[in-house]
């Protein structure tokens, strides 16, 4: 199933589930428990947000053995975490804002994978019981800023630095999912989760031994190869079969 979060004409931010017959409106978070409340939600009738509002986006680096390569670095030999703060959530449609400290602004297409429950020190085998669904994800990079600093938080934080959507899909095998990233129309990046060096299931449970992972919270499992900069007026784009599309613009 997919699952949206929403903001109507109104102004009144709702969430829904398409079950196979259209978007319906449902009463509270589609993380709890819930009830379709409302008649057929048209899409250009309202405005797509980030579909979760996580507390953390918790962020894996050189999960591709190409993308390793093409940045000059070893293999990690356990999963490689870094932080992306909420404030950098934005949703589809939502322009990425280029920062002036910046000159070289990379788009980086990945899955997120979105917790569904409280996950602390959760084994391998049970991992798959924490994860409520996935979404397409663009962890967004000041380059010169990485490079620069040696550490990745200020290049990887700036606010709009994180797209997430357009909704999340449930009951999917992130196993074997296609995934590109196309900027202004061209593809810039193609390649397949199967090729994550850690898989997601390893992931989750490598990261709950570290931190809880709360309900809404989001892993980005990594980008391949052919990371690129954007520039102000450009449109990126994220696809994942299965899954959608995610279109963001790039702004000063």
């Amino acid at each position: 199933m997919k699952y949206i979060r929403y903001q109507d004409k109104n102004g009144a931010i709702s969430f829904g589930v398409d079950e196979g017959a259209g978007f319906r409106r449902i009463s509270g978070n589609f993380l709890e428990p819930y009830q379709v409340t409302g008649p057929e939600i048209s899409l250009s009738d309202v405005r797509l947000l980030a579909p979760v509002t996580p507390s953390k986006v918790v962020a894996i680096g050189l999960n591709y053995r190409d993308h390793a390569q093409e940045m000059g670095l070893k293999l990690p030999e356990e999963p490689l975490l870094f932080l992306k703060p909420s404030s950098s959530v934005i949703g589809p449609g939502d322009d990425i804002i280029y920062p002036a400290m910046s000159q070289q602004v990379d788009y980086e297409a990945e899955m997120g994978v979105v917790i569904g429950k409280p996950a602390e020190d959760v084994g391998l085998i049970h991992a798959a019981d924490y994860i409520f669904g996935y979404t397409c994800l663009n962890d967004v990079t000041a380059r010169d800023l990485q490079a620069k600093d040696k550490q990745w938080t200020r290049a990887k934080s700036f606010d709009t630095f994180c797209p997430l959507g357009p909704w999340v899909v449930s009951g999917l095998d992130p196993a074997d999912l296609d995934i590109q990233c196309l900027l202004n129309g061209q593809v810039k990046q193609s390649s397949n989760t199967r090729h994550l060096l850690f898989n997601v299931a390893e992931l989750v449970s490598f990261i709950s031994k570290v931190m809880t992972l709360q309900p809404g919270d989001v892993i980005a499992t990594g980008t391949t190869s052919g990371v690129g900069p954007m520039t102000p007026g450009d449109e990126v784009e994220v696809r994942i079969a299965g899954i959608g599309s995610l279109v963001n613009r790039i702004v000063r």
